[in-house]
């Protein structure tokens, strides 16, 4: 991995091998970073996903391994009690273009991935919602 600052953006690189949320968690706390949003394209051959049942208050899981293009990753960095928090969605296309996406909670980088992180002023804390089980926005 290997990153600049950029006065509020952050531009980074991820090499093969390197898994996205361990790397960006390192980032964040190297450059103290509180609020941000990101987006990101590139290459893995395994990631996985969830999808929310708000019924049911949990995340269905499914891994993939293979040859896909991240085609977009997008989320955001918040802090709860104090805390980094990342929250990321991510869709990556098959050899056929066949798309698969989610929430995101692993992808190792196959080839290299370019991400941007737009740094905000501030801070924005977050807080469960018991009605749905999430950690939402708290202002």
């Amino acid at each position: 991995m290997d990153y600049r600052r950029f006065e509020n953006t952050i531009v980074v690189r991820l090499n093969r091998g390197e898994e996205i949320l361990t790397e960006l968690k390192k980032i964040c706390e190297a450059e103290n970073v509180k609020l941000a949003r990101l987006y990101a394209l590139g290459a893995t051959d395994h990631f996985v996903v969830g999808a929310y049942s708000v019924e049911e208050q949990k995340y269905y899981k499914n891994e993939f391994n293979g040859t896909f293009e991240i085609t977009n990753l997008t989320g955001n960095i918040t802090t709860m009690q104090g805390q980094y928090y990342a929250h990321l969605h991510i869709t990556c296309a098959d050899e056929k273009s066949k798309c698969f996406g989610g929430h995101l909670d692993e992808c190792r980088i196959s080839a290299t991935l370019e991400m941007f992180i737009e740094v905000l002023d501030g801070t924005v804390e977050r807080m469960k919602d018991e009605a749905s089980g999430l950690n939402v926005f708290k202002f």
